[in-house]
């Protein structure tokens, strides 16, 4: 699937703490303990994702619209992979950028 993600094409991440030391919420999967995002390709399923997640009480979380090729500078940066989801939380693609 990352070969048909275009390197300009907005993709929806969930951020944690946006008015104020924001980052991408980030989860680890327990098949490979490898830290990732939780990407999403339309914002519907973002927002119905969010809602179905089990937060940190005391946060704010938001869906934003990222470029994919900055996410993917951010993944690389932080040691994260991205992993693109479905509305029911659902891993469809594991990208290691």
């Amino acid at each position: 699937m990352d070969e048909a993600i275009k390197k300009d094409q907005w993709v929806w991440a969930i951020v944690q703490d946006p008015e104020g030391n924001e980052h991408f919420l980030g989860q680890t999967d327990k098949q490979d303990n490898a830290p990732f995002i939780l990407t999403f390709l339309k914002k519907d399923d973002a927002s119905d994702c969010l809602n179905i997640l089990t937060l940190e009480k005391g946060h704010k979380y938001e869906v934003q619209a990222i470029m994919y090729e900055e996410l993917k500078k951010e993944a690389v940066s932080n040691g994260f992979k991205i992993y693109i989801l479905n509305a029911s939380g659902q891993i469809l693609e594991r990208i290691n950028p």
